[in-house]
């Protein structure tokens, strides 16, 4: 006689009331061991381009996050957690595999893991649990995609929009990037109103208008989206989180990927203009060597409408921590808060797409709420993206895997975290996937400081490397660059970073 296995169980589970399916089943498979188990449920949210430095539990003066600030009392806070890419697609990878960018080699916007990567990810290292996996954002989606083999439920991108493009996801779904750029030149009308098809473009506008005119009011400066027409609300995808949660078999592992603060910043009426007059001026930084020259007064406007979006996140993440209270599942869950990378208003640039690795780009939210914790904990070492996959299988009783480049967090770990443990952080947009990296930015942490290196760029000119130095201890604006003057701390970071580099680019030469 066949047996059924347990992957096959958990997945004609979910297709039942969970109170049917696992009452009747269990008479025919029992005695079911996992069924018995204590295992916890692990749920991993992530909002994508939230900046730690945003935060008031951080030390942001402007009271962006109440109920976050409000949870934190009950959490795990890390106070020096690191991206390991400043944009979606490979800080996502590494979050997701626990590789850094030059293992996992997703660097580009679309890209895949590399094919040795496939398999190796947290749904694959948590084959114990039922898995589901979601995104806003399309890069993302690209990697689920990828790792949907190693899913119970991959829900694509657009499952939750108000409006889609639709046919467009659907039939190209391997080239969704060219596909969706080719589709918005002949059918949508960007700033400048240009279009390859006028007409059909105004028919497009005005199906779109009608679905979404409803909810307008709500939204002041416009309702949130994706790539342009691609409307939704966060309201929307945290009642779907609340009521799924419930037919889920467990132990399930919920990765949910949403995208606000991510441009544009579209927040709800409750909180719109509500850091318009505040008074508050963050210090003005030189424009940088990659400019974007946007003015100083754009950049404070952007922030300010950056940070009344994180209050429309902030109160929809205590909408679902309240749903998970009050149900009784978070006595039998680990949630994680967490964020993909940060978000740049400084020097010129805006967003988070430049070869630029300052602080409030890379440094990143990290909470952990255990089942059954009352108190809070601040972690103040080094940590990094890499480090939650290790950790969530630590926590959980899971089997450790050994491709990670992660260690486990603090307070879980056995082994008091290292002081002078190094951070690393890349981007290689410039630079191709399968090639040695010759036209990137590293960053390497390191105690209280952090060198960044540039290599490669046409703009320095040929041959001409960039190295800055900061003490982001004493200086956490970044404002005083040391590499002139700290020679000796500056040569040696330096000579750790390119060592490392020299190792990951040998398979590649």
């Amino acid at each position: 006689m066949n047996r059924l296995s347990r992957r096959d169980f958990l997945k004609f589970a979910s297709v039942l009331p969970l109170g049917l399916a696992i009452p009747s089943v269990a008479k025919i498979l029992h005695p079911l061991p996992f069924l018995q188990s204590r295992k916890k449920n692990v749920i991993v949210i992530v909002f994508d381009a939230f900046s730690a430095y945003h935060l008031p539990i951080y030390g942001y003066p402007r009271n962006t996050a109440p109920n976050i600030s409000h949870l934190a009392e009950r959490a795990v806070v890390y106070h020096n957690h690191y991206a390991s890419a400043n944009f979606t697609t490979p800080a996502t990878a590494s979050l997701l595999t626990g590789a850094l960018p030059w293992s996992h080699r997703a660097l580009h916007y679309y890209n895949t893991v590399t094919e040795s990567f496939t398999d190796k990810n947290l749904f694959s290292a948590f084959q114990n649990y039922y898995r589901i996996g979601f995104s806003h954002n399309p890069l993302a989606n690209t990697l689920l995609r990828q790792f949907s083999g190693n899913l119970d439920e991959f829900v694509p991108w657009n499952t939750l929009l108000l409006t889609t493009d639709g046919f467009v996801d659907t039939l190209f779904k391997r080239d969704e990037d060219i596909a969706g750029v080719a589709w918005t030149r002949a059918i949508k009308r960007e700033e400048d109103r240009s279009t390859y098809l006028l007409f059909l473009s105004e028919l497009y506008e005005t199906y779109m208008e009608d679905k979404i005119k409803s909810f307008k009011p709500s939204f002041p400066r416009g309702l949130p989206n994706v790539k342009s027409h691609n409307f939704f609300l966060l309201e929307d995808a945290i009642d779907w989180v609340k009521r799924d949660l419930t037919r889920y078999p467990q132990p399930f592992l919920g990765y949910f990927h949403f995208m606000p603060p991510h441009a544009p910043y579209k927040t709800h009426k409750d909180f719109y203009e509500t850091f318009a007059d505040d008074g508050f001026r963050p210090p003005v930084k030189p424009e940088d060597f990659f400019t974007e020259f946007n003015p100083n007064k754009k950049l404070r406007r952007d922030r300010s409408w950056y940070d009344e979006f994180i209050l429309y996140l902030d109160r929809e993440f205590g909408r679902l921590f309240a749903h998970l209270e009050s149900s009784g599942m978070l006595e039998d869950t680990w949630v994680v808060l967490t964020a993909d990378h940060g978000e740049l208003f400084e020097r010129g640039v805006e967003g988070h797409v430049s070869p630029l690795l300052y602080q409030p780009v890379v440094r990143i939210p990290l909470m952990i709420f255990e089942p059954g914790r009352t108190a809070r904990t601040d972690v103040y070492a080094k940590t990094s993206a890499v480090d939650l996959l290790p950790t969530l299988l630590h926590v959980t009783g899971e089997n450790p895997v050994d491709w990670t480049e992660g260690t486990v967090l603090p307070p879980y770990s056995s082994v008091e975290p290292r002081s002078d443990r190094i951070i690393y952080s890349l981007n290689a947009t410039r630079n191709r996937p399968e090639a040695a990296l010759t036209n990137a930015t590293a960053m390497i942490v390191a105690d209280n400081y952090k060198l960044t290196y540039f290599f490669g760029y046409e703009e320095l000119g040929n041959g001409v490397e960039r190295v800055e130095l900061y003490d982001i201890a004493a200086d956490p604006e970044e404002l005083n660059d040391l590499y002139a003057q700290k020679k000796e701390t500056g040569s040696a970071l330096l000579g750790q970073l390119k060592e490392k580099l020299r190792e990951v680019n040998q398979p590649y030469t």
